[in-house]
């Protein structure tokens, strides 16, 4: 059976990996600043079919190998939900209320996943590996690239309404994770990786967290709207 396979923040590991995903999100950025308007859009559903690709195959491979369970593979992690989201939001009418959810949800998940990595159901091939670097590297970059060369923009108090709906949904998984033995955006343990944001044991680290999320979006909202007030 798999394992989660935790990788050290600073070990050669870590560097390496987070190195190479920083360039290629920063390449990407690069280079759609420079292409035509029209070019924009059809370069950033590139990470949406990729993100989809990488999300049907993770499945399949799963269910397949005997590994897919309610408990462990539904897409309710924050990561899980920025990355479906991620794979058909440019293929629908433009949401403003779904792009802020992805914005910071998505940002905000995948620094934290890169911090502190932790690939769940690691069988030890590449393709976990490489998945979890892709994915989470696509929902880091497609919502900056939106906001950046799409024209998405972020309203005023949108960080106060995405954490409004971040608690919703706490109050649907927490209880959701005691009825299936499951551990959703992680509130029925902590993870284990060594974090400092992870503070006390359940329940006390949710609520340090709850602080921790005003703080980084507030902060992502004053950073991102910065150079248009």
């Amino acid at each position: 059976m798999p394992e989660n396979h935790v990788i050290e923040f600073l070990s050669s590991e870590w560097i390496r990996n987070t190195s190479f995903t920083v360039l290629i999100i920063l390449l990407y950025l690069l280079i759609g600043k420079f292409l035509k308007t029209n070019d924009k859009l059809k370069f950033a559903k590139i990470i949406s079919i990729i993100l989809i690709i990488t999300t049907l195959t993770g499945h399949s491979r799963n269910i397949i190998n005997g590994y897919w369970n309610i408990s462990e593979n539904l897409p309710l992690q924050l990561c899980g939900i920025s990355n479906l989201i991620g794979c058909f939001i440019l293929f629908i009418p433009k949401n403003k209320t779904l792009f802020e959810f992805f914005y910071y949800a998505g940002i905000i998940g995948a620094i934290q996943a890169f911090l502190t990595p932790q690939i769940n159901n690691f069988d030890g091939t590449n393709y976990e590996y490489v998945e979890y670097y892709i994915s989470h590297g696509g929902i880091l970059l497609l919502p900056i690239y939106m906001i950046n060369n799409l024209g998405y923009e972020l309203r005023k108090f949108s960080w106060l309404k995405v954490l409004i709906y971040l608690n919703i949904l706490l109050i649907f998984i927490m209880p959701l994770n005691f009825k299936i033995n499951s551990n959703y955006m992680y509130l029925a343990y902590p993870p284990n990786v060594d974090n400092p944001l992870i503070i006390g044991e359940w329940p006390y680290y949710i609520m340090y967290w709850e602080i921790i999320i005003v703080i980084f979006t507030y902060t992502l909202y004053v950073i991102s709207t910065r150079k248009k007030t």
